[in-house]
């Protein structure tokens, strides 16, 4: 009889009470959906090994966040061969960028992305200044066209994101496509540079060449105390989140394309939350709902990766209360009747789960962006 497949990990949990940090080895037997966890410490275990099925494969890549019966783990390292040999080749990195050319299909791209089977395990909206671009393409310092390269790229917005995926690289360079826009439209029409790209330099899309390049590259954006081209909260602006079975099930390219279709994106980036952070934003909700729903909202917000935007009016105006309308009602079963065409009738699956959250006040507008813009972007 043929041995079970059986995957371990060592993972950490910081326990917001103590500020203990406790070390487990996690075990994943993919074939059960079943998890056990051995705490390293006492050398017993915390978790006999138990179904749960809201793991996915995919999520299982060294310094990837598991939020397990509530608990949020991060995976720090192999816990044994088989597990390096197996994860390794199926999880390579790479950097994807949106250049400002192609902002305004962001959404369209990053759904691209997410239909070709790539795991966007990083993202952020950025605004890179002359000095930044410059630092970014260092390696093609002094060739003709380095100057129009660097004043395109810190001309307008960028999107910057670590994908994750057997043969991530090659397999995002074919998904771009030639560096010439206009060769790919000829050689490889369906390709991003092809649809959204104009010509050799405005082509839209990037991608590392070389894992020691998409290393670098990533760290560049992603690094420790890294936070290149941060962009500044703008006024009369609104927080846009979609939520964690959203982003998972891959809706996020399609949330964004809908919301760039009326509004600016002016800010992006995609979060990990603990429940601490998850009660203090929603703390204006506590004592307004049932405890039990404002629980349950606490957890899906930390149940995985949440995409944090600021939305913009175009015209400057204030956006909070158009950004709710298209938003549309807490219940999507309500949406779905009152305003079938809103974020959350689309998107939403109850009150818990229902798509996205949006600011529900005008004044709490510029609080909720600068607590995740702000505060929770660089801490």
């Amino acid at each position: 009889m043929a041995s079970m497949i059986r995957y371990c990990f060592i993972s950490e949990w910081l326990d917001p009470s103590s500020g203990v940090l406790w070390k487990y080895q996690l075990f994943w037997y993919p074939e059960t959906k079943e998890v056990e966890m051995v705490d390293i410490k006492n050398r017993r275990h915390f978790l006999k090994r138990t179904k749960y099925e809201e793991i996915r494969s995919s999520l299982l890549y060294i310094g990837s966040m598991l939020t397990i019966f509530g608990r949020q783990l991060k995976l720090t390292e192999y816990g044994d061969d088989f597990t390096r040999n197996s994860v390794e080749s199926q999880t390579e990195r790479t950097l994807a960028m949106i250049k400002p050319d192609a902002y305004k299909y962001m959404g369209k791209i990053i759904d691209a992305i997410c239909q070709s089977g790539f795991l966007i395990s990083k993202l952020r909206v950025a605004k890179l200044s002359k000095e930044e671009a410059e630092a970014f393409y260092a390696v093609h310092r002094g060739k003709p066209f380095y100057d129009r390269l660097t004043d395109f790229m810190s001309s307008g917005r960028i999107c910057a994101m670590e994908l994750v995926a057997p043969a991530a690289i090659r397999k995002w360079r074919e998904l771009i496509g030639p560096t010439d826009s206009n060769q790919a439209r000829a050689e490889a029409p369906n390709s991003l540079r092809a649809q959204f790209g104009t010509d050799k330099s405005f082509n839209a899309c990037h991608g590392s060449d070389a894992p020691e390049t998409a290393a670098e590259e990533c760290a560049f954006f992603f690094g420790r105390d890294r936070y290149p081209g941060k962009c500044d909260v703008a006024h009369n602006t609104t927080l846009c989140l979609v939520k964690p079975h959203v982003v998972t099930d891959g809706g996020a390219g399609l949330v964004v394309d809908l919301i760039q279709d009326v509004f600016d994106v002016t800010a992006g980036q995609l979060f990990t939350l603990d429940r601490n952070a998850a009660a203090e934003f929603y703390e204006v909700y506590k004592g307004v709902l049932p405890a039990g729903d404002f629980n349950a909202m606490v957890d899906h917000l930390t149940s995985g990766p949440v995409l944090a935007l600021e939305v913009a009016d175009r015209d400057g105006a204030s956006s909070v209360e158009p950004f709710r309308q298209l938003a549309g009602p807490m219940d999507p079963e309500l949406a779905r009747v009152l305003r079938p065409e809103s974020l959350r009738a689309r998107f939403g699956l109850n009150t818990i789960k229902n798509g996205v959250h949006c600011t529900d006040l005008e004044d709490d507008g510029l609080l909720e962006v600068n607590y995740f813009f702000t505060i929770l972007a660089q801490s």
